[in-house]
């Protein structure tokens, strides 16, 4: 059984350093360029542009992998990973890192793309379950670890940036030295919105919105943090808390969501993230132990939403589309997390720093509005034509090519 997972085990764990490097540039930048004094609508730019890139990268990054193979591809994407990196700890400017942002994002999808196809490949109908589920986790456990790696160092500091060249580095070597066979080549990813909006008007629109708050949180969290006055170690604790406890939370929206319409599920959690992100605001807290408490609560309810929607997506489509709804679905929040950063950053800098919540809640809201809108207008799939809920991440460290390694693509594999 071992030598069955042992080419699996290889990938992931490159995946986890490149994860982990990925998680732990993600939150320096924000929290030096708070130190350095960069204004809150050049931080908003660098997720934006972060995201703009990863979306760009999924289109592109297909063709570089057919020209080039998938090690050489992946050698050269994480490498520029950590020049980016060592580049951001060298030259303090906010205009540049701006640029440098997007470039990292490029990168990401392309690493991202070889690896989820890699997987895929070794995976089969009788392990793909196992090995999506072993990816997942590694996703979570590295980005987490990355982020804590943040409360060890001093943001101020070039070392931080150093680890980050470093742990990218590192994710070179299980690929540059394995003896597996490359994986067929990459498929290019098509979005088609006006599809994806005819199969499930609540999906398309929910997707894009929850990129919205999704983004906006993960880009200006950190900055939230750092202007209230927390810790730098509490800042990454409640960084990463809010993923985790959104992840925790899936399994058991997602059972109900099985049980009855998923669109009341999806309503009602898209409220109760709004509720927690309108209380933050109102209440200001300051104590370290209460912002967690609060943001953890906060991501119990934002961080399922993802799984929701693109599982009653999954309900309307045939099975042979899977793969196209789902990777559809995540190009669409992605868009989204173009824009929540920039809304976010214009009312933080606006208001005050707890104004990040009226941006995610704003997008909440009118997520939970509308889909209680469309409860009227469609009847829902019954029960017992429905597939069962699968997690799904909600984090923009996966691409389209995932959807491929999911459980539920056996049917395509299978011919």
């Amino acid at each position: 059984m071992f030598a069955t997972y042992r080419p699996i085990l290889s990938l992931l764990r490159g995946t986890a350093f490149l994860l982990a490097a990925s998680g732990l540039h993600g939150l320096l930048l924000p929290l030096r360029g708070q130190v350095e004094g960069f204004s809150t609508a050049s931080l908003g730019l660098m997720g934006t542009a972060w995201a703009g890139g990863f979306v760009t990268g999924c289109f592109f990054a297909p063709r570089l992998v057919r020209r080039a193979g998938h090690v050489r591809a992946f050698g050269a994407f994480a490498a520029s990973g950590a020049i980016i990196a060592l580049l951001t700890g060298l030259i303090i400017s906010e205009y540049f890192w701006i640029l440098l942002r997007a470039f990292t994002g490029f990168t990401m999808a392309g690493a991202f793309m070889v690896i989820e196809s890699w997987l895929n490949e070794k995976a089969t109908n009788e392990n793909r379950g196992t090995v999506f589920g072993l990816y997942m986790m590694v996703t979570y456990a590295s980005i987490m670890g990355g982020q804590m790696i943040v409360a060890g160092g001093d943001v101020k500091s070039a070392s931080l940036f150093m680890i980050t060249g470093i742990l990218f580095c590192l994710s070179l070597i299980p690929t540059a030295v394995s003896t597996q066979s490359s994986p067929k080549p990459l498929q290019d990813v098509k979005l088609d919105v006006k599809g994806l909006y005819a199969n499930s008007p609540v999906s398309a629109v929910a997707c894009l919105l929850v990129g919205i708050a999704n983004g906006a949180w993960g880009t200006l969290g950190a900055v939230y943090g750092a202007r209230i006055g927390i810790s730098t170690a509490e800042i990454a604790l409640m960084m990463s808390l809010v993923v985790i406890a959104g992840a925790a939370m899936q399994l058991p929206a997602g059972r109900l969501s099985d049980t009855t319409d998923r669109r009341f599920v999806l309503a009602g959690a898209a409220f109760g993230a709004a509720l927690v992100a309108v209380l933050i605001f109102l209440i200001e807290p300051h104590s370290g132990v209460f912002v967690i408490v609060l943001t953890a609560a906060y991501g119990a309810f934002a961080y399922t939403l993802y799984s929701i929607a693109v599982a009653h997506a999954n309900d309307h489509a045939r099975a042979e589309d899977f793969v196209k709804v789902s990777g559809g679905l995540l190009l669409l929040y992605g868009f989204g997390t173009m824009i929540g950063p920039l809304l976010a950053a214009a009312l933080m800098g606006w208001l005050r720093p707890e104004a990040l919540f009226l941006a995610t809640a704003l997008a909440h809201l009118s997520l939970a509005g509308y889909t209680l809108l469309r409860i009227r207008a469609r009847a829902p799939v019954p029960i017992e034509n429905r597939d069962a809920f699968k997690t799904q991440p909600a984090d923009r460290a996966v691409t389209p090519e995932a959807s491929r390694l999911d459980p539920r693509t056996k049917v395509e594999t299978d011919s």
